[in-house]
């Protein structure tokens, strides 16, 4: 973890090879758990709220990345709701949506802005 650098509001949360292609992990930005996911096709990064707002578990990180229509998504591991990576909406029930953060890869390091 990189959690010492700091830059104008973006946080280097981890190394972009400690994700591998098509999944996410878990970090805590500002005491906040986000899920923050690597896809191989045009090797962006997406963060998102980790909480699902349906159950209250910490569990979107670990969910299937996918597609819905145009939409890039992650299924909730445990209630399968479909969350858009780039807006943190919630296609099923946009009321059960979660924050969505900037995230980039510089330097060889996945940077989320808080």
């Amino acid at each position: 973890m990189h959690r010492d650098l700091q830059l104008d509001n973006w946080t280097a949360v981890c190394a972009v090879d400690d994700i591998l292609p098509d999944t996410g992990v878990c970090a805590l930005l500002g005491g906040e758990q986000v899920a923050v996911f690597r896809l191989n096709a045009n090797d962006a990064v997406y963060a998102i709220g980790n909480v699902d707002p349906k159950s209250g578990a910490s569990v979107l990180a670990r969910g299937l990345v996918g597609s819905v229509g145009e939409r890039v998504v992650v299924a909730s591991p445990l209630y399968k709701q479909h969350f858009d990576l780039r807006t943190g909406e919630c296609i099923e029930a946009p009321a059960q949506s979660v924050p969505a953060y900037p995230a980039r890869i510089e330097q060889g390091l996945v940077w989320v802005r808080a």
